[in-house]
């Protein structure tokens, strides 16, 4: 059984200066890094912490927010700060007059702190300027708001390293200085020096700006530009990812697999592949089984949906990229990542469904989940087996495709028809059935679970599974028709998650009386039924979950934490930001929004505009070649339709299926 301390730690939120707090009040975090370093431009404009923090860490060694690098034990981020000093004055940031925003610096993602003082502006901007060390820049612009000329200066630091530059400014001038903060070659220290210029590359540059696009929404955009930076930023060189930023400290198979599939769609192949590559050659054993929180797990234990998200991950990964050589570099782990799942083992002998005592949040039987069939299981698995047989084809593997084919469309059928297993009923969709097929509707926790007093699971009462907001997962996937009669019974039951025991909005992952840990609105899986209902049309709904996320703290970076709540830290361990989420906002911005979806033997677009957008400009990455596209709404249905300079295999007014280009494909499509 599953040792459950695995999950509890001993940073107490309480010790120490509030800045090794995650959760600093109405706090904000803006990520900036690649894959050498990795940095958190720190906003706490409610005077708990420092108002503008600048913590640094290395993004091959996973750490809690007080082992930042850049953090002091008695004085927190405080040295960090850039102070102002004229005559006797000295002067910081003060979050009265304090302004955040991702700004583009040169074409690459950029920081931008404004702030002012009665005699000075001052503007503070933060960015990487190359992919090839670990190096951050930040320029310090100051405006002299005095009719006659004076002399400043312009200090900050790193824990006992201090630097000052001295300016002399004229009556309405403005001069600038530049701070470097490099990473030592142990990775366990902060150099920092001043500089007289930044020189960024070329290369980063163009990297930065092979994606682009324009939602006609700020917050969209906002959402789109912060969510594809800080993703980039959340992977190391080698292609490793903290599941938790300054929180959990391990890998999941699964969140990686989802960051890769994001990234694959916003352009960042080269990166997507590294974290594929790692994970099939050291996540998954040669017998197949995958790695879920830094840990092997038993047969009862492992989650099984792992093997299928990350094996549809590279099936996008490479219909995204054209990158074929991937798939036969790793074929043996290929084979084996698909084979895993259908192990007699797991087989339930009935039903021919999937069967263990793991569940996809990962409670498993200390918290009461009893042997049994669970959705997303079945799910991923059949997914996953229809994307190693289209990965077996393109590499001329006919045996192994049509082998895999057959399995991921008996798993289908059993988890949709069978009457007595399957994880269908009048309700729609359920979490979970037990091996004599009835539902499992509630658990009840074991003491070996040794829950803190005072979460939802260990009071008295009846503790329901039901429902669930994986069941969106079906709807959002494509799995089933998302305007069919199941679809709209199970995004009806999923309405119950909305504000369950909390005010504000925001869906619970499930029902709160189940819960382990604290009830909470939790952000990436309200972008799992956001991206349901998308499919289904109700795109108000769609809407409602957007605004949400816009008024919780974090909104302004568009960094979210992974649940909103009260955290009984420690045991467990403080909130922090998960970097799945960013990678859920640009699966619904690209796939569903934009709709651009590769096939394996053509290119479909399905576009939508959410109401209040009337147009969508956008340009991607696509194989050798690039994608221009331009969506907007038209009045006379008529007139609805697609335009492009390549060839149209098949279009109707909804979507279209085009030939792949060469090189450059440009796509107008018209929606009534």
């Amino acid at each position: 059984m599953i040792d459950v301390k695995e999950h509890f730690y001993e940073d107490d939120p309480l010790s120490g200066h509030p800045d090794v707090r995650t959760r600093l009040r109405d706090a904000s975090y803006f990520f900036l890094g690649n894959g050498h370093i990795q940095a958190a431009v720190q906003i706490a404009p409610a005077g708990e912490g420092t108002a503008t923090g600048l913590l640094i860490m290395n993004p091959e060694s996973f750490g809690k927010k007080r082992e930042a690098l850049t953090m002091d034990s008695r004085r927190g981020l405080e040295k960090t700060l850039i102070r102002i000093v004229s005559g006797e004055k000295v002067s910081t940031a003060h979050s009265k007059n304090l302004k955040a925003e991702w700004v583009d610096k040169h074409r690459i993602p950029a920081v931008r702190l404004r702030w002012h003082t009665q005699d000075f502006q001052i503007k503070e901007i933060f960015y990487c300027p190359d992919f090839s060390q670990p190096l951050l820049v930040r320029e310090v612009w100051i405006k002299n708001l005095k009719g006659r000329g004076t002399r400043v200066c312009i200090q900050t630091g790193v824990l006992r390293t201090s630097l000052e530059r001295e300016l002399f400014l004229g009556p309405g001038k403005e001069e600038k200085v530049f701070f470097s903060y490099k990473l030592g070659h142990s990775g366990k220290k902060i150099l920092i020096d001043s500089i007289p210029e930044a020189l960024w590359s070329q290369k980063a540059v163009h990297r930065w700006n092979e994606v682009s696009s324009s939602f006609g929404s700020p917050l969209l955009d906002h959402y789109f530009n912060a969510s594809r930076f800080q993703l980039v930023a959340a992977v190391s060189k080698s292609g490793k990812v903290d599941g938790g930023i300054w929180q959990y400290n391990r890998e999941w198979v699964r969140d990686q697999a989802m960051i890769a599939q994001a990234l694959s769609m916003s352009g960042s192949f080269e990166i997507a592949r590294r974290i594929l590559k790692r994970l099939f050659e050291e996540f998954v054993t040669e017998k197949g089984d995958t790695i879920d929180s830094s840990e092997k797990r038993d047969k009862d234990e492992v989650e099984l949906d792992q093997n299928g998200v990350l094996l549809d991950s590279l099936k996008n990964y490479v219909l995204w990229s054209g990158d074929h050589d991937l798939a036969k570099e790793i074929w043996k782990k290929i084979v084996a990542a698909a084979e895993f799942p259908l192990s007699k083992v797991f087989r339930h002998q009935p039903s021919g469904l999937l069967a263990n005592k793991r569940e996809f949040w990962e409670r498993h039987q200390a918290h009461g989940i009893e042997k049994g069939m669970e959705l997303v299981h079945q799910l991923f698995t059949s997914i996953g087996l229809a994307s190693a047989a289209m990965l077996a084809r393109l590499i001329s593997r006919q045996e192994e495709a049509c082998r895999w084919e057959k399995e991921a469309l008996r798993i289908r059928r059993a988890m949709l028809n069978d009457r007595r297993f399957g994880l269908v009923t009048s309700q729609g969709f359920i979490k979970r059935r037990n091996i004599d097929g009835s539902v499992q509707e509630s658990i009840e926790p074991m003491p070996e679970a040794r829950l803190p007093a005072g979460v939802p699971l260990a009071l008295p009462g009846i503790h329901l599974l039901n429902p669930d907001s994986s069941t969106a997962l079906p709807i959002a996937t494509g799995f089933i028709s998302p305007r069919s009669s199941l679809a709209l019974k199970t995004l009806a039951n999923l309405e119950c998650l909305w504000n369950q025991a909390w005010d504000g909005g925001g869906y619970g992952r499930y029902h709160f009386s189940s819960e382990p840990d604290s009830p909470g609105p939790w952000a990436f899986p309200s972008l799992f039924i956001a991206r349901a209902y998308l499919e289904s049309g109700d795109l108000k709904k769609v809407w409602r979950v957007l605004r949400w996320m816009n008024t919780l703290p974090g909104a302004r970076a568009g960094s979210w934490f992974e649940f909103y709540g009260t955290r009984l830290s420690p045991p467990f361990p403080q909130v922090g930001i998960t970097p799945w989420t960013w990678a859920e906002m640009l699966i619904l911005l690209v796939h569903h929004l934009i709709g651009i979806r590769p096939e394996a033997a053509c290119l479909r677009i399905r576009p939508r505009l959410l109401p209040g957008i009337k147009r969508i400009q956008s340009s991607f990455r696509l194989r050798g070649g690039r994608i221009n596209l331009e969506i907007k709404r038209v009045r006379d249905a008529s007139l609805a339709g697609f335009r492009s300079n390549g060839t149209i295999k098949q279009s109707s007014e909804r979507e279209a299926r085009f030939s792949y280009p060469e090189k450059e494909l440009w796509i107008e499509a018209s929606l009534p």
